[in-house]
């Protein structure tokens, strides 16, 4: 198995940034593609971002320009997901996902981290 433990989240204004930090631990070398996904109250959790074991990047076209994902370069169990210019949309629960192809199903999930932007 694969743990997740997100950080990071936090109360931001319009327009202010943030850094959510996911720390992976256990079998990670069974991993593929860190992601970053949110969920909004009353809304379907949905994907932000992702990132490759070589370090390729994917974003959803709302935050393409705004947010970043990276490794942490001494540490490559972290992934941190930069989110600058935020936005009142942006609130949300922040999750760090894990998926690769000996892992079942859609793979392991962190708790998650509060995002509040204020307008």
């Amino acid at each position: 198995q694969v743990q997740l433990e997100e950080s990071g989240g936090d109360l931001a204004q319009t327009g202010g940034s943030l850094r959510l930090s996911c720390a992976a631990s256990g079998d990670t070398f069974r991993t593929t593609l860190t992601g970053w996904y949110r969920q909004s109250p009353g809304k379907q959790r949905e994907w932000v971002a992702s990132i490759g074991n070589a370090g390729t990047t994917y974003y959803a076209d709302f935050v393409k320009g705004r947010f970043s994902i990276s490794r942490d370069s001494d540490n490559w169990n972290t992934v941190y997901l930069q989110m600058n210019s935020l936005k009142p949309e942006d609130t949300a629960d922040y999750y760090c996902n894990v998926q690769g192809a000996s892992i079942p199903g859609d793979g392991y999930w962190g708790q998650g981290t509060r995002v509040t932007v204020s307008a």
